[in-house]
């Protein structure tokens, strides 16, 4: 046990490399939250709008595009998304911004998914109900369908979180310094791969084990809150 206590400190606590690996923590962090937030944005958009065009004809063209979209990113590895973004689409652009754009635009097509998924699990009976008191596709929407999905989205919204938090692991790829890159550049430097690679597993696990929990927190509160 104090060999092991002293490789782990002669690992990262004597070279520094703590704060390398606490730079890959929060730039791992910065990414998936940023990514989420667009890919949230995203697939709202995207939900709505193919909501709306089975009654607005002129939306359908749109529809048709967001369905390319979906279909094209969800066929595409991330990996050579990212690529792709970063030597070909935004050359000059620092690789965190072009990992939370990357990763934001890969999320959203599987959060429209899950949000239309959420809209359409609310009774339709909602809407005519909206619409019998004079209010117009729109207002429904706003006033009495979405909030009602919220229930049903937020939990699946927390699991796309944690599969996008583990998806970010080969930002490395373009030259950011994640956890993941971290702790290879650690077991580089120091020729512990142990202690290096063993330390970003606990990592995520951790982080996903508490992400975990709260979703079962946030799933036993909105239970209680249909039985009212």
């Amino acid at each position: 046990m104090n060999a092991w206590l002293s490789k782990l400190s002669e690992t990262f606590i004597e070279t520094g490399y703590y704060k390398l690996m606490l730079e890959g923590l929060r730039n791992t962090a910065v990414i998936t939250l940023g990514a989420l937030c667009i890919g949230v944005v995203i697939g709202t958009l995207i939900a709505v709008t193919k909501y709306f065009s089975e009654d607005v004809t002129a939306l359908r063209p749109l529809s048709l595009l967001c369905d390319f979209y979906v279909t094209a990113i969800r066929g595409i590895p991330v990996v050579v998304l990212l690529l792709i973004f970063y030597f070909i689409i935004m050359k000059s652009a620092d690789g965190t911004v072009v990992g939370i754009l990357t990763f934001g635009i890969n999320s959203g097509a599987y959060m429209a998914e899950l949000i239309r998924s959420g809209i359409n699990a609310v009774d339709k009976g909602q809407e005519e109900a909206g619409r019998s008191l004079g209010m117009s596709k729109i207002q429904a929407m706003r006033v009495v369908i979405f909030p009602q999905a919220v229930r049903y989205i937020l939990p699946a919204i927390g699991n796309e979180m944690i599969a996008l938090l583990k998806e970010t692991s080969v930002a490395g790829y373009v030259a950011v310094v994640d956890l993941t890159r971290a702790g290879n550049l650690v077991r580089n430097n120091t020729f512990d791969a142990v202690n290096s690679l063993l330390t970003v597993a606990l990592t995520y696990l951790a982080i996903v084990v508490i992400l975990t929990e709260l979703l079962k927190l946030l799933e036993r509160r909105l239970a209680k809150g249909d039985k009212r």
